[in-house]
């Protein structure tokens, strides 16, 4: 599911939800029933208010948990970015000895296509460690 569905759908239900409380609340607080109704034109402004009230609050709470997960998000994009730096290091570790066992054939011998496949292999793996590392020390 695309982030930007996933968005839409959760702001949705924080909407109806917070319809669906205001109503509530605005029910509770109505007099007993030995009063007089209002009419339909004022109950139909009353519940137009309660909307924008409900609608009011829940933005205040959306924007107060964004701003209380937004150090999160960037800490997790840090970590992450790490994280895969440490994974893309491990094939240099593992084919890093197989190189340096090949290096005397680098031009022409018995172990000169290893060498060239293991020279690959370190080399694009390190680019994408480092990269990764300095990308998470940008943020």
């Amino acid at each position: 599911m695309k982030p930007q569905s996933i968005g839409r759908a959760v702001g949705i239900g924080l909407r109806v939800a917070g319809r669906i409380a205001g109503q509530r609340m605005v029910s509770a607080a109505q007099p007993s029933a030995n009063q007089p109704t209002p009419s339909a034109a004022a109950s139909s402004a009353q519940i137009r208010a309660t909307g924008q009230v409900a609608g009011k609050a829940t933005r205040s709470v959306a924007r107060g948990v964004g701003g209380f997960l937004r150090p999160f998000g960037r800490i997790g994009g840090i970590l992450w970015l790490e994280v895969t730096g440490v994974f893309f290091f491990l094939p240099v570790v593992v084919f890093g000895p197989t190189l340096w066992r090949t290096r005397l054939s680098w031009a022409h011998g018995p172990d000169h296509r290893t060498f060239l496949i293991a020279a690959g292999i370190v080399l694009l793996f390190l680019y994408l460690s480092v990269t990764s590392f300095l990308r998470a020390r940008r943020r």
